[in-house]
């Protein structure tokens, strides 16, 4: 993918849009050379990266080095940036300006959750030549409210509340939606009805397609083991095997050898 307009390309021709998040430039060099479509800087990076305990801790500067970085190990990928916690619920001119940084840092694309109460925001940022892509389901930004990381949409009216989001967020000018948690019944059945792509997490395969974050599907947190991530790779086995041999190696010692050592 190298614009948007792929996104809805691959919703008519019924191609699976595969994403990923990542959040540095040595993984976005790596994503760049795969099979993926597009990267997401996603505000998870506060928890991954930073050690926070949920996303509200990610800020814009953060957000601002994280996607810069990401446009420098992949120049040439379309990536889309999540909005922080509080930046668009202050108004379309301060939204407008987190947004604008985040552009100018190397964002394609903004992804903003939810839609009501900041519906004036998203019609603002459209309308200024800002790509939106809406989140819907379980929101990690309304953590709180939600009560926790928990399935939404379990219920007919919560249901039918996502569906009713998703419509809306189409009819604002989002090119596509994420849909998190959220049963693969509900999420076919969003995905049905709209003309824009949906990319679910935890939310079947129903979709128009996928996003996992890199250091999930490559196994590298061994303490978060979230059913709906498949793991690839075991990288925290792996990386810790070498660590361990490298440490085994210097201490024999085995590491370095002549043929190691700088003339």
């Amino acid at each position: 993918m190298k614009t948007i307009l792929d996104f809805s390309r691959a919703r008519r021709e019924d191609r699976p849009i595969v994403m990923v998040t990542a959040y540095d430039a040595l993984m976005a060099r790596i994503v760049a050379v795969s099979e993926a479509d597009a990267i997401l800087v996603g505000d998870s990076v506060a928890m991954v990266m930073h050690g926070f305990s949920s996303t509200v801790e990610a800020t814009l500067p953060m957000m601002e080095l994280h996607t810069a970085s990401v446009r420098r190990g992949a120049p040439d990928t379309l990536i889309v940036a999540d909005m922080p916690f509080g930046t668009f619920r202050q108004g379309k001119h301060v939204a407008t300006e987190a947004a604008s940084r985040l552009m100018q840092a190397g964002a394609n694309a903004i992804k903003l959750e939810g839609v009501s109460g900041h519906e004036d925001v998203i019609t603002h940022l459209v309308e200024g030549g800002i790509p939106v892509m809406g989140h819907l389901g379980l929101t990690p930004q309304s953590v709180h409210q939600l009560g926790g990381y928990r399935v939404q949409g379990r219920s007919e009216e919560a249901a039918d509340k996502i569906q009713t989001d998703a419509h809306r967020l189409e009819s604002l000018g989002a090119f596509a939606t994420v849909l998190e948690c959220v049963p693969a019944d509900v999420a076919s059945s969003i995905t049905t009805r709209l003309t824009i792509p949906t990319i679910g997490i935890g939310a079947g395969s129903g979709t128009s397609g996928q996003i996992l974050v890199l250091t999930d599907l490559l196994g590298l947190d061994d303490r978060f083991l979230p059913k709906f991530a498949r793991r690839y790779l075991d990288g925290h086995g792996d990386i810790l095997a070498a660590l361990n041999r490298y440490a085994e190696d210097v201490r024999t010692p085995r590491f370095p050898t002549d043929a190691e050592v700088l003339a």
